[in-house]
């Protein structure tokens, strides 16, 4: 699933080109793109009829945008979730899911998902923060971050370290893209037990995963198809400076030998065998 770069990529596009407007009709096209929403697309698009987008929000990997009402439209990409921004009358996209229409004749945004694991849902009262988001944690580019907090709270887990990295309520916005990166660029193995992490090696992978992702947000994410796209429906370029995930055969930039990919949680995970040496006591 997106990742934090690829969803602040939305994020931004979302605040170009729909915060401010005010929402004239909702389409709703495929009831699973609402389930969240457990009143149903009917109701969804009454409650989002004549309000205005007065931001686009997000904390790690989740994306909302809040409503003059006081409640938030949140929207979870799931795998291949997109939120596009098209001229009226543009041909509908294969997977289009949920249409809003604003009142300005402008642009329709426009939710599309090939794979239906995504979705939008309203969500009342939200504040600051949407109530279905609370045990969401900070994430590195949040202003608020506390990095050292952060560390002290790793190193307490009894885990392995990647599986600690991914842990939303932790610190956020961390996947197994950007996750296998910052355990090549500090030379950690991903089963590395947390509890044995020294402090300066803790603080160096968050530190990592926060680079990373800065730099990835520079090159508009990591776009590996067509799924992952700005608002735009345009590709990020990121792919290109990978060090570890995606490299499994091609020889590592630091030291040359070979990338490997091993299962991990019912996904994949790589790194340098060399530079990335297994623990002694591992923790899968």
């Amino acid at each position: 699933m997106p990742e934090l770069p690829e969803v602040e990529v939305v994020r931004r596009g979302l605040e170009r080109h729909a915060v401010g407007r005010t929402v004239q009709a909702v389409e709703v096209r495929h009831p699973r793109a609402v389930r969240r929403h457990l009143a149903g697309g009917a109701d969804l698009a009454d409650r989002l009829a004549e309000r205005r987008l007065i931001s686009a929000r997000r904390r790690g990997k989740y994306l909302w945008l809040p409503l003059d009402s006081g409640d938030a439209l949140v929207a979870h990409l799931g795998m291949s979730g997109q939120l596009l921004v098209q001229p009226p009358g543009t041909e509908d996209e294969p997977h289009l899911r949920v249409r809003l229409v604003f009142t300005d004749g402008g642009p329709e945004l426009r939710f599309v998902d090939q794979r239906t694991f995504g979705g939008l849902a309203l969500e009342p009262d939200a504040g600051d923060l949407p109530p279905s988001l609370a045990h969401i944690a900070r994430d590195p580019l949040d202003p608020e971050f506390d990095l050292e907090a952060v560390v002290a709270a790793l190193r307490r887990r009894r885990t392995g370290l990647k599986r600690a990295l991914l842990d939303q309520t932790l610190v956020s916005g961390v996947g197994n893209i950007y996750a296998d990166e910052a355990l090549w660029h500090t030379r950690l193995h991903w089963a590395r037990p947390t509890e044995e992490l020294r402090r300066p090696e803790a603080r160096a992978v968050i530190t990592a995963a926060s680079d990373v992702m800065r730099a990835a947000l520079g090159e508009g994410g990591t776009s590996f198809d067509r799924l992952y796209v700005d608002v735009n429906g345009q590709s990020g370029w990121f792919d290109r400076s990978l060090h570890a995930y995606g490299q499994a055969g091609r020889p590592c930039a630091r030291c040359g030998a070979l990338i490997v990919r091993e299962a991990f949680m019912n996904r994949s995970s790589f790194r340098c065998p060399r530079c990335q040496r297994t623990p002694r006591r591992p923790r899968w």
